[in-house]
């Protein structure tokens, strides 16, 4: 669907050259939801901004549908771009214009009749749960809904492909969670391609089918979400991870702790097999549960949990094989007095 060829794009002034994207390449998959998170600065903005050339690389190809944009000019650029939808952080609506209206700009720019936008605008204000609001102007909406007048804008020529620029950064929590629903419902009933750029792992997360991770313009790490939530590589990517799995026990607990305090890591299935309890049966060792926490992407379970374990060594010893056999990975954070 989307194709991303040694994408090069360099920001010159009289002084000094800067590099946005380095020679990146991706493909993105018809009808997915891809996420490309980073840092301010990683360059993924850049990256978004010229697939549908708002910003001109300075070298390398951007294909949708097989079509080179970079190769385009004019008229058929402009009719290209008409097929890649858009939405921003801070919305852009046109202040002085009704939300029907401002639905309604998208439609008359693509020389849609009279008779062809009423019916369009309509449809989509249903779509994005608005159509109480066709009258409204954008001060009266809250932040939700003027997302929701720009996802509908950005649908109205009935786009291949919708970008998202930091869409959800400028929500809060309950209205984030509201607007990655209505974009998982838009990618499933149309079938639409979304890229969406984010500096929130919990967006990717909830959201995307495979993810890019951006540091200094280049991409680091690349692929299915689960797989590089379970075992990721790069060590920028190991920070954004961490961000959501944040465990710091207190310097008093651990102190207060006599037994070994292990940290276990679990990826599906085994984070839906009841390991402890089975350790706990099988060795004389008890367990005390100090922190966890599990995750699911796409319904798969990613979890940690922290435990104290005491018993004799030997008992000890053979449990801790035994959860490591079990688990994807066991660290030992504090050793047994």
């Amino acid at each position: 669907m989307i194709e991303i060829r040694s994408l090069v794009k360099e920001y010159r002034s009289k002084t000094s050259t800067v590099i946005g994207v380095n020679n990146v390449s991706l493909r993105i998959n018809r009808g997915e939801i891809y996420g490309i998170i980073g840092r301010s600065g990683a360059g993924k903005s850049s990256l978004l901004r010229c697939i549908n050339l708002l910003e001109e690389p300075t070298s390398g190809s951007i294909l949708v549908d097989g079509v080179d944009l970079t190769k385009l000019q004019g008229e058929s650029l402009r009719q290209a771009r008409l097929k890649i939808g858009m939405i921003f952080q801070h919305f852009h609506l046109i202040r002085s214009k009704t939300v029907f209206e401002n639905i309604a700009f998208a439609l008359k720019a693509n020389n849609k009749s009279k008779a062809e936008i009423e019916p369009r605008v309509l449809e989509l204000l249903e779509m994005v749960g608005l159509a109480d609001k066709r009258d409204v102007y954008p001060a009266q909406l809250s932040g939700g809904q003027k997302q929701r007048v720009g996802i509908a804008r950005a649908l109205a020529n009935e786009p291949h492909v919708l970008l998202c620029d930091e869409a959800t950064s400028a929500l809060d929590p309950e209205t984030t969670q509201s607007i990655l629903e209505l974009l998982k419902k838009i990618n499933r009933e149309l079938n639409l391609t979304i890229v969406l750029i984010t500096h929130e792992m919990e967006v990717v997360k909830d959201v995307c089918d495979r993810m890019a991770v951006m540091q200094n313009g280049n991409v680091v790490e690349e692929g299915p979400v689960y797989n590089i939530f379970s075992d990721p590589q790069h060590p920028m990517t190991r920070s954004f991870i961490s961000s959501l799995f944040q465990f710091n026990l207190p310097e008093r607990l651990i102190q207060h702790c006599k037994g070994t305090i292990v940290k276990i890591h679990f990826v599906a299935p085994q984070a839906e097999e009841a390991i402890i309890t089975d350790v706990m049966t099988n060795f004389k060792v008890r367990a005390n549960i100090l922190h966890g926490k599990i995750e699911y992407i796409h319904d798969n379970p990613l979890g940690i949990l922290i435990l104290e374990l005491n018993g004799e060594v030997s008992e000890l010893r053979q449990a801790l094989d035994y959860i490591e056999e079990r688990t994807y990975r066991l660290e030992v954070i504090h050793h047994a007095e």
